[in-house]
């Protein structure tokens, strides 16, 4: 679908739409109706395209552009010297220029940058620009990054490391002195993009008044326009980012990239709009996936269960910059301590750079690697023992209202409930174990934070913020700075609004991801948006409430306590005949105190361990999950078929159950394709083995296993009716819960992922070997 928008349309392609029934507009985005960001054509739109380096690090000696600038059509061109400040997520580690400036640090890191009146010439042109590169030696392996300090891409230049942590809580020797048993093993997690449907798209109008706009498909608006501003040296008050819907994010889009900066210069340069759009292999390069993760981890336990200590060390392959490394780092160990841990832990955790496409932030941020391992590790542990692994798992579970080995604050806790759901619904305790060979079932846990403590950079503004604007039409507009990327956050503060208010859900439109319209929320990142955009929308949403209280008191002459709030009217608790309607009850409020509106805001109370990095990981209220999942291995091709996950969720409250659903069984699905399909590889040489959706190996409608959400509700005192995440929570247990599956199946271990036929088959003939070997001994 291709509309035009003009360059100061309110909307600028992210119109807000009426409701349709409690589902918001679901229908609009299945039935087409929803305008994306390279929908969006605006008059005399110029089209850019990258040129990106073909060596995995190289020093750039020349750029010739004077051949492309010659051809028709094209206006203008921009390299790294146009825009020489680097850029980065994280205030502490900005690495990248918008352009490489004078080292290109991996195949795909962006050079110049061509626009021309169409896309076709565009390209053209890019392969008119001459560059020539001194080629730099380079690493692709995160053990021979270590091996190899002299490739220099740490921040000093003496070393390739990104980022290291090192913490320790409790006597871990001690307690695995004390230990019955202990299982230690390396485990692999391979990296895997997000593979949104849509790719990333930018389009920059730099007015003639000065003014930029940007419409980018991005997570982040209000980040985006922080670097854009200081990037390219301009007022922050003389920017405007508009997140149009977006075609998926997964976390790929949090943070900013080359092509929004790009757009916006080039706008600057040649006076017109400029859009760039990334074809689908320009999307596997700039990746920002899933960190591959080698991980040695040593868990010690008694006999009786009792879970004694972890001891994890990790070396974490980065990619060429920094993304949210610092961050993954921390979370590869602090998101661990929950729901079911020992007393004494330890992690050393390592970050380096490699020279292919930078790792950052995917669905479950940095902490589906380790989640693998250790709840694997769980497994043989329960195998060792003789213990039920659901039983295990129970014995060491973390109690509501307490506080982790690590510092995090727990409140609300529904992990026994989730357990006690997978088990009756795949009848665990009458199957597991009993099932023919070849079939198996496997169980797993997890925990996910509702949003990160505190903001990205430092400063005591709120994380979230929403603005009601009533009608006396009885219409209510709220404004929103979040990012709907098909979450459903936009229905979420419909729906609350609605119900606090009395309205029909038809009734509430939402405006939101436009910084010129609406107060700044920090994004779609780190399952944020339910617990501190939600609680910001209550807050906004009972202000008005309770001025339609009062006046409706007085209108029927009674005390505010007796007048509550029901759907389409205000009424007396005693007697609901006498009412007033909704609508009517806001004219009265607006003729006693003028215009209607009012603002709302989250803000998270001080939380965390008092030690560096303590903060990390912390958040106001933790989600938790458990998974069973039910395989068929077949063992004579080793392909591992998922037959169906359990997926039992404590969200909290489940403002919106069939979004909820929708959240459990995506991120179940997405888990399960990361453990049998999916792998992100680079060859030695930095080249992409197959960056295209025919070679990327995602599940087809055919491959998705028979999904069943359980929703469990532990009611969080602090969430917003009680409501926590569930877009990232429950993928963690998805991976570990297939390869114990396998186990239980088969009888081999799974602790290198993926899960292919080939890998299955190995460790069949590994099993069968050992076995032969041992009946040769006797």
């Amino acid at each position: 679908m291709s509309e035009t928008a003009a360059p100061n349309d309110p909307g600028g392609g992210r119109a807000s739409a009426p409701a349709v029934g409690r589902h918001g507009d679901m229908l609009r985005r299945v039935g087409g109706g929803v305008r994306y960001t390279d929908d969006i054509h605006l008059p005399g739109m110029l089209h850019a395209k990258i040129v990106r380096c073909p060596h995995p690090h190289a020093r750039i000696v020349s750029i010739d552009a004077s051949e492309a600038l010659a051809m028709e059509g094209v206006h203008g061109v921009v390299t790294g010297k146009d825009m020489p400040i680097k850029f980065g997520i994280i205030p502490w580690t900005p690495d990248e220029y918008p352009l490489a400036l004078e080292i290109a640090r991996f195949v795909g890191d962006g050079v110049a940058a061509v626009a021309a009146t169409d896309e076709r010439t565009a390209l053209d042109a890019s392969r008119k620009i001459k560059i020539e590169y001194e080629i730099l030696p380079y690493v692709t392996d995160p053990h021979e990054a270590l091996a190899r300090p002299e490739i220099g891409l740490g921040k000093r230049g003496d070393s390739n490391l990104s980022k290291h942590v090192a913490l320790e809580f409790g006597d871990v020797d001690r307690a695995f002195q004390e230990s019955d048993v202990i299982s230690e093993a390396d485990y692999f997690f391979e990296g895997s993009a997000h593979a949104p449907i849509e790719t990333h798209c930018a389009i920059g109008h730099y007015d003639n008044e000065g003014l930029v706009t940007l419409w980018s498909a991005t997570q982040v608006p209000h980040y985006v326009h922080r670097e854009l501003s200081r990037v390219l040296q301009l007022s922050p008050a003389r920017i405007r980012v508009i997140q149009p819907p977006v075609g998926a994010g997964f976390g790929g889009k949090s943070e900013p990239f080359d092509l929004e900066f790009c757009v916006v210069k080039l706008s600057m340069i040649t006076g017109r709009p400029v859009k760039i759009l990334y074809s689908r292999e320009e999307e596997f390069y700039a990746h920002r996936g899933r960190h591959p993760m080698h991980m040695h981890f040593k868990v010690g336990a008694k006999r009786d269960g009792t879970l004694m200590a972890v001891d994890a060390k990790t070396l974490i392959d980065g990619g060429a910059y920094s993304s949210f490394g610092l961050v993954t780092t921390y979370y590869s160990g602090q998101l661990l301590t929950l729901p079911a841990f020992p007393s004494n832990y330890r992690f050393d955790s390592t970050r380096v750079f490699t020279n292919k496409p930078p790792c950052g932030p995917k669905r479950g941020h940095g902490s589906v690697q380790p989640r693998f391992a250790y709840e694997v590790a769980l497994d043989k542990i329960a195998v060792e023992i003789d213990m039920d692994p659901v039983l295990l798992r129970r014995k060491n579970a973390v109690e509501p209202n307490s506080t982790t080995l690590n510092g995090m604050r727990v409140t609300s806790n529904g992990f026994a409930e989730c357990l006690d759901a997978v088990v009756e619904a795949s009848e665990w305790d009458d199957r597991r174990g009993k099932l023919p060979y070849g079939r198996g079932l496997g169980v797993a846990a997890s925990s996910y934070i509702s949003g990160t403590n505190y903001p990205i950079y430092p400063n005591e503004m709120p994380q979230s913020a929403v603005q009601l604007k009533v009608d006396r039409s009885g219409r209510v507009t709220i404004f929103s700075g979040q990012s709907e990327i098909g979450q459903g956050c936009d229905q979420l503060l419909r729906v609350i609004v609605a119900d606090e208010l009395g309205l029909d859900y038809s009734s509430v439109r939402v405006v939101s991801g436009d910084t010129d319209l609406t107060p700044v929320d920090l994004g779609a990142y780190s399952s944020r948006g339910t617990f501190m955009n939600g609680n910001a929308a209550l807050m906004a949403a009972r202000e008005v409430k309770a001025k339609l209280r009062e006046v409706v008191a007085e209108k029927l002459s009674c005390p505010i306590k007796k007048i509550t709030v029901s759907r389409g009217a205000l009424c007396h608790i005693d007697d609901p005949s006498r009412s007033v309607d909704v609508t009517s009850a806001i004219q009265l409020a607006e003729a006693k105190f003028g215009t209607l509106g009012s603002v709302g805001y989250y803000k998270t109370p001080t939380l965390g361990g008092d030690y560096r990095g303590g903060t990390i990981g912390a958040s106001p209220a933790y989600s938790f999950t458990a998974h069973v999942a039910e395989v068929d291995v077949d063992t004579e091709t080793g392909e591992v078929r998922i037959v169906k996950i359990w997926i039992a969720h404590d969200c909290g409250k489940a403002i919106c159950p069939v979004i909820v659903e929708g959240q459990m069984e995506g991120s179940a699905y997405m888990g399960a394709a990361e453990a049998v399909l999916e792998e992100h590889v680079c060859r030695a040489d930095g080249m992409h083995v197959g960056p295209s959706l025919l070679d990327y190996r995602i599940p087809t409608s055919l491959d998705v296993p028979d999904l069943e959400a359980l929703i469990i509700e532990s009611n969080d005192p602090e969430g917003p009716l009680g409501a926590k995440e569930a877009g990232e929570g429950p993928l963690h247990p998805s991976i570990p819960a297939i390869a114990n599956a396998i186990y239980d199946a088969v009888g081999v271990r799974m602790d290198h992922l993926p899960f292919t036929p080939a890998k299955v088959l190995r460790a069949l003939r590994a099993k069968a070997a050992a076995a032969g070997s041992e009946d040769a001994a006797e």
